[in-house]
């Protein structure tokens, strides 16, 4: 769910901050004004402005919907400035401003953004409400880190706790939310096509 948030007692508040600065850069550089952006996106121009702004959260899906707009993905976008090629190395701190929120919980982009043949993310939350199925062609793997995830693929529903991993192909509905209610955290790697690869 899209949030608006306080950025003086949100712990998110500066990750939020430097996400809609990196919408709003995109933004220009694709000469889209907001409300061009609000319209081929779908969200409304007003919230659009909050985001910019670092006074709402996206969520995941409207994260999705924007990134495809400007001809990104979420995890560039939340990979923040720092960018990376594939050959070389990088360190993430666990304090780094690479947060949004999704489905109740967190997301955050485990490597900066760069030429690389997956993207590895962190999810944490405690709903059990799965939310609405993801659907992509790109492959993916998850692992719970800790808790009880019940992991739904395309209606198949299997409880998956610490230690446990799935691995799911591209086109496969997916979903997932806490098994009992309380935190969990489930490291997911999503394969990155190559640019130009069908």
């Amino acid at each position: 769910m899209d949030a608006l948030i306080d950025e003086d007692t949100d712990p998110l508040g500066r990750s939020v901050t430097s996400l809609g600065q990196k919408i709003r850069a995109l933004r220009h550089d694709q000469g889209l004004t907001l409300v061009q952006l609000a319209q081929a996106s779908g969200l409304s121009h007003s919230f659009l402005s909050q985001v910019e702004r670092g006074r709402a959260r996206l969520s995941m899906s409207s994260l999705f919907r924007v990134a495809t707009t400007l001809g990104t993905t979420q995890q560039i976008l939340l990979s923040g400035t720092a960018t990376s090629d594939a050959g070389s190395a990088s360190v993430v701190r666990s304090t780094g401003e690479a947060w949004a929120s999704a489905n109740g919980g967190t997301v955050r982009a485990l490597a900066p953004a760069g030429d690389r043949p997956f993207d590895p993310l962190e999810y944490t939350g405690t709903t059990r409400d799965p939310g609405p199925y993801w659907v992509h062609d790109e492959d993916e793997y998850a692992y719970v880190v800790y808790g009880h995830v019940l992991l739904d693929l395309d209606g198949a529903i299997d409880e998956l706790g610490p230690g446990d991993s799935a691995y799911y192909g591209g086109g496969i509905r997916h979903r997932w939310g806490s098994a009992d209610g309380r935190p969990y955290r489930l490291l997911v790697v999503k394969q990155r096509f190559a640019p130009g690869a069908d």
